[in-house]
């Protein structure tokens, strides 16, 4: 199945039309025509089967046939990430997320960061291209990048508040403590780890110790390996 996106899209939509860009691509590379059938989701769990009745590489409209409803994990997994140095790095590990099933990044800029600039629009692109690649129908929320200080500080979800970092500190295994269908905030460092006091400023928010293997990981590949880890624990 090739899936589209539309964020407008409510179960009450009858009709629309994708933007220029998008509709020179149905029209043009993918060659569709007047009745051919396309799948678009809202990215907030609803797939919509649409015919083409328009078929106009300016402004290619389609009607709604039908749509069906995805239930929502019953988890919601929040990764507050360090970006790395090597931009392409970071956004490998945006796509390989969103593919898994990650609800919500937040990048995070620690007293080691060597890459306090993001691009919030290229990264908000990656996401929605693997979203349609992958045939996920919720997009993962990208939040813009904030403080370390300032992320820790804040009240989140509730449910499993943890830090994985380096340091030979009392840690328990990601694994032992999770638990099904329950709320993770997670915080992953930069590729000097977290410093001292950073983790200390999580522990006194409530924040517990974890670690994710024995070997040191990249940034990169820490965040991914919780990422697979949590979905892989839920998995029915």
């Amino acid at each position: 199945m090739q899936l589209f996106y539309n964020s407008d899209l409510v179960e009450s939509t009858e009709n629309f039309s994708f933007d220029k860009e998008e509709s020179r691509h149905i029209i043009k590379v993918l060659r569709k025509r007047d009745g051919d059938i396309l799948h678009v989701t809202n990215g907030q769990g609803l797939l919509f089967e649409t015919k083409i009745t328009l078929a106009s590489d300016n402004k290619c409209t389609v009607e709604i046939v039908s749509f069906t409803k995805k239930t929502p994990s019953p988890y919601h997994l929040h990764l507050a990430v360090a970006p790395t140095k090597m931009n392409d790095r970071f956004e490998w590990f945006l796509e390989k997320a969103t593919e898994i099933g990650i609800h919500e990044i937040t990048p995070i800029l620690c007293d080691r960061s060597e890459r306090k600039v993001i691009n919030q629009d290229r990264y908000e692109k990656i996401i929605l291209s693997a979203l349609k690649q992958s045939n996920e129908l919720y997009l993962p929320k990208l939040n813009a990048a904030i403080t370390y200080k300032e992320f820790v500080a804040q009240e989140h979800k509730n449910g499993l508040h943890l830090i994985a970092h380096c340091e030979e500190t009392d840690k328990k295994t990601l694994k032992s403590v999770l638990k099904p269908a329950e709320n993770i905030t997670l915080l992953i460092g930069p590729e000097g780890d977290f410093s001292e006091k950073e983790i200390q400023l999580a522990l006194d928010n409530n924040y517990q110790a974890v670690s994710l293997g024995v070997t040191r990981l990249r940034t990169e590949t820490a965040a991914m390996v919780a990422c697979h880890s949590v979905a892989f624990f839920n998995e029915k």
